[in-house]
């Protein structure tokens, strides 16, 4: 047996000095070399808990509450978890497998004295330690440890990005959410105020002073606004039991309150440079483990082509009586090495690695598209975010100036200058101007959540959520 431990234990250290390399392929970083064209000059800084930067606590409490029970996210989890235990799984292959083994046998045959010379009764205790191994020669078993490390590295960072997509998707309908209550504010205001100037223009109509297509004219466009209202009561309903899906609550039981809601003010995101994407995107970093997990398998069946060697090994004791007659306690032990040489296969080996060497080309190709839609995306919402800032700076300035006309058109209707019917024209207006300013903060803050998703950001998160969520969320 002192002869097996050694032959075990130089075969570990040989085994020991090699590793399999990992794949080393990234001509991703030259298509990430080039600064991004549409970004501004401002340096990339942590953005761990991006969704703090719009100010808004009802939206940080829920993006907690998300971070904690989202379904979504827990799955990914738990196939992080399962993608860990199959690593170790991997790894103890290349150790030996060592059981104990233990046997007791009591066997009488009832057979008269002289003739259990020839079929005697038998007692044995046995006990003994049993080792299987099989020798990694060619690097098979380690390429296939190595691969099982990578598919680990993946799947913890599918559940990285299962984390920020379920947080960018919370803060994307709490955003959809409070624009629809806003707009849902303003139109309820314009169509009182056109179904106010409906009764105006109907009452002049009664006087001769407006025309019967003026009537029809004023009462569509009370019905227009009208008919608005329902599609906005369905977002806002659907925009809540979606947040609610999100939480891993029930869409029944949860609701955000139409507060007071300040749209967050415009900001410089810190976008960095393209190739940062590399290493904080978890989907390209998913990407790139996938790549490496099928390379590593690559090694792993082209080891089929080289012989297998094998080592068992047996020792232990065992307490004998036969007829009555007591035997010292034997000692026994075996050693036995095997190898397997691959001579036939019909060519199954070869078109093995030749479908592995597919799949790994097939990873390649999934990892280099994933980075140029990375930079794609990135690129369209930061132009999407700098026309969209132009479009709320003049729909700004033109809600600025209505509400100066309006306060003007007051003005000279205290002084009898013009009538309700002008002054309510005058109110349209300026209603109509702060819905479509409150469009465009909508779709700024949903381009702002759309970046941080697109740079990766934002899934480090604090150890636990609050217990109680503030004032306007129920649950």
């Amino acid at each position: 047996m002192r002869y097996a431990q050694r032959i075990v234990a130089a075969l570990a250290a040989a085994a020991a000095g090699c590793a399999t390399a990992p794949p080393n392929d990234s001509p991703a970083q030259a298509w990430t070399a080039a600064p991004f064209r549409h970004a501004a000059d401002v340096a990339a800084v942590d953005e761990g808990s991006w969704w703090r930067s719009f100010g808004d606590p009802v939206l940080d409490t829920l993006v907690e509450r998300a971070a904690m029970a989202n379904l979504d996210l827990r799955e990914a989890l738990e196939r992080a978890s399962a993608a860990r235990a199959g690593e170790k799984i991997q790894a103890s292959r290349l150790w030996p497998t060592i059981n104990l083994q233990g046997s007791v046998l009591d066997a009488r045959t009832g057979l008269p004295e002289a003739v259990k010379q020839g079929s005697p009764d038998v007692k044995a205790r046995r006990v003994g330690i049993d080792l299987a191994w099989e020798i990694d020669l060619a690097g098979g078993l380690r390429a296939a440890r190595d691969a099982a490390q990578s598919d680990a590295a993946a799947a913890d960072a599918a559940a990285a990005g299962a984390r920020l997509i379920a947080i960018g998707d919370v803060a994307r309908h709490y955003f959809i959410l409070r624009g629809a209550q806003e707009r849902l504010r303003i139109v309820e205001q314009l169509a009182a105020a056109q179904r106010e100037t409906a009764r105006l223009v109907a009452s002049r109509a009664g006087y001769g002073l407006a025309s019967r297509f003026d009537v029809t004219l004023a009462a569509g466009e009370a019905d227009a606004f009208d008919a608005q209202l329902p599609p906005l009561q369905t977002l806002i309903g659907t925009s809540q039991a979606r947040i609610a899906v999100l939480l891993g609550e029930s869409p029944s039981a949860f609701s955000v309150a139409q507060t007071g809601f300040d749209w967050p003010m415009p900001r410089e995101i810190g976008v960095g440079q393209p190739s940062d994407l590399l290493r904080r995107r978890p989907d390209l970093l998913a990407a790139e483990a996938r790549f490496a997990a099928e390379t590593f398998r690559v090694h792993e069946t082209r080891a089929q082509w080289w012989p297998k060697l094998f080592l068992a090994a047996l020792t232990g004791r065992e307490d004998l009586q036969i007829n009555a007659l007591a035997l010292s306690p034997v000692r026994f032990s075996s050693v036995a090495l095997a190898f397997a040489v691959p001579l036939f296969n019909a060519g199954r080996t070869a078109a093995t690695i030749e479908l592995q060497t597919h799949r790994s080309s097939e990873a390649l190709a999934a990892w280099h598209r994933a980075v140029l839609v990375a930079v794609e995306e990135v690129e369209d919402l930061l132009l999407a975010r700098s026309q969209e800032r132009l479009r709320a700076s003049s729909l700004a300035a033109a809600a600025t100036e209505r509400r100066q006309s309006l306060v003007h058109a007051q003005a000279l209707r205290r002084e009898g200058q013009i009538d309700l019917l002008a002054l309510l024209i005058v109110q349209r207006s300026l209603l109509l101007a702060e819905l479509a300013l409150n469009e465009s903060r909508t779709q700024q803050a949903l381009n702002d959540v759309q970046l941080y998703k697109a740079l990766g950001g934002g899934w480090a998160l604090a150890a636990a959520a609050t217990d109680s969520p503030p004032s306007g969320v129920t649950r």
